[in-house]
């Protein structure tokens, strides 16, 4: 029986594009570019014919009736276009479009000395450097949620956990000072990624530059790009600012999703150090008593989502050959946007919630006292105060704990007397003030002043610090953010 694919093959067409190809390809590419990139291509246009008027490759009067038709396609509502088949994608409608208006000769003259390879990583650079540039406000907006909390709780008491197991000791504040630094960290990633990202590609062309005597630079200030992405090859074949910003969020998404769950933790009923406020908890449909932090469950599934996205530019990277990655990206850059969104959401939510959540002090300082946790400090006192070995005292100190487990009390449920008794071989007798600093977990605390350490004043100091910083690192991304608006708006006063 012979295979009769003819009905397939009249109903896909005979010419490029196929039906198949449309629908499954150049339709959604379509839509994805139309919004995103629309706006964005005006903006390239209008650089690339002040240079070639700079450059005397346009006219006076070509540059003005140029710059009169872009007007008048930048005005349409972008929604209503739709993909047609005579155009392989958005930038050659438009240029369609603009043909309609001043003529298919003149239209044609703004490409000169420029590809759809350099426009297209060119546009790309600039909506990623956009979408850095927000999620760096998100991350600000964030850390000052994060220090505003633990200036409030330098000396509020609680147990710190490795291991998943109640370890020593520490404060909320030392906690959160700690999320804070491990966030900055993920900002210092974003903003080498922004000075990735923001090198201009553009004249470059398709790969080795152009015969046209264009100014490259001229382009890349109009625009906003910090330099050029010089050889002309590495600016059309490279991906690597897509790998490093993919990575940067995967990274922050991993960090954020590690203390989120760390939160949730803290806010079960068992836990009980902190409680969400009302507006982000939700009362169970069936069990009333139930207080749901639905906030914080929702950004750990975004996170993950977040990272999932980003994960998936860096495997759409992989192997992809060293030359034009231009119809790559088409679809790897929806992903890149959509890991933004989500870790934008993310931080938002976790915004509201340190803002609004209240601790537990009583209960976490009870809880710190639990497990023995500060039986490291027993073992400090014998070796510091009295002289013995700290090998010798953290043993003595490991039959305490034993001892203590296998007679089911707590570390402050012995006497100073029952304990003299133990240590008593090792030539060691503590006072009764001794012992009770011993076993009071704000002592612990304390005494723990090193750099670092969860000491209140060394917390404030440290807050204090990464306060002035973040003050820094904020003027400093308003001012490139005003940097682009004035350039935006200086192309714009140029046509």
């Amino acid at each position: 029986m012979t295979y009769d694919n003819s009905a397939f093959v009249r109903d896909e067409g005979s010419v490029f594009p196929g039906k198949t190809y449309v629908n499954e390809l150049l339709k959604p590419i379509f839509i994805a570019q139309r919004e995103h990139l629309f706006q964005v291509m005006f903006e390239l246009h209008r650089a690339h014919v002040v240079m070639l008027h700079e450059q005397n490759l346009l006219t006076e009067s070509e540059k003005n009736e140029i710059f009169a038709g872009l007007s008048s396609v930048e005005a349409m509502d972008p929604v209503k276009l739709e993909y047609q088949p005579a155009y392989e994608d958005l930038f050659f409608l438009v240029e369609a479009k603009l043909g309609e208006r001043i003529g298919t000769d003149l239209a044609g003259k703004m490409h000169m000395g420029r590809s759809r390879n350099d426009m297209g990583e060119g546009m790309y650079r600039i909506v990623l450097r956009g979408h850095i540039l927000s999620l760096l406000k998100d991350v600000t907006q964030l850390s000052e949620a994060l220090l505003g909390q633990a200036s409030n709780h330098l000396d509020s008491v609680m147990p710190a956990h490795t291991h998943t197991q109640p370890a020593q000791p520490t404060t909320f504040g030392h906690f959160l000072t700690a999320i804070f630094d491990n966030l900055q960290r993920d900002r210092m990633r974003l903003c080498q990624a922004f000075r990735t990202v923001n090198r201009s590609p553009l004249g470059a062309a398709a790969i080795t530059t152009t015969g046209f005597p264009i100014n490259r630079q001229r382009v890349a200030d109009l625009l906003g790009f910090d330099g050029l992405m010089e050889n002309s090859y590495d600016a059309i074949g490279t991906g690597d600012y897509l790998l490093e910003t993919a990575q940067a969020v995967a990274s922050l998404m991993v960090n954020t999703g590690r203390w989120v769950q760390e939160f949730l933790r803290f806010a079960t009923f068992e836990v009980g150090l902190i409680s969400v406020a009302a507006p982000y908890v939700q009362i169970s449909s069936i069990m009333p008593q139930k207080r749901n932090p639905v906030s914080v469950e929702h950004a750990r599934a975004l996170s993950s989502s977040a990272l999932g996205e980003a994960m998936t530019v860096v495997h759409m990277l992989h192997n992809t050959p060293y030359g034009d990655i231009v119809d790559t990206e088409d679809d790897l850059q929806p992903h890149l946007y959509r890991s933004f969104h989500k870790a934008s959401r993310v931080l938002k939510l976790m915004n509201a919630v340190v803002r609004t959540m209240t601790f537990n002090k009583e209960r976490a300082k009870a809880e710190a006292r639990k497990n023995m946790i500060t039986i490291t400090e027993f073992a400090d006192v014998l070796a510091r105060d009295h002289a013995v070995s700290f090998r010798k005292a953290h043993h003595i100190a490991s039959l305490v704990a034993a001892e203590s487990l296998q007679k089911g009390k707590e570390l402050h449920e012995w006497s100073v007397a029952d304990m003299n008794e133990i240590i008593r071989k090792i030539g060691v007798q503590l006072t009764e003030q001794e012992w009770q600093d011993i076993v009071d977990p704000a002592v612990f605390v304390e005494r723990r002043f090193i750099c670092g350490g969860p000491n209140a004043k060394e917390v404030q100091r440290m807050v204090e610090d990464r306060q002035h910083k973040l003050n820094a690192a904020r003027q400093k991304l308003d001012h490139t953010s005003k940097r682009l608006t004035v350039v935006k708006n200086h192309l714009h006063s140029l046509g």
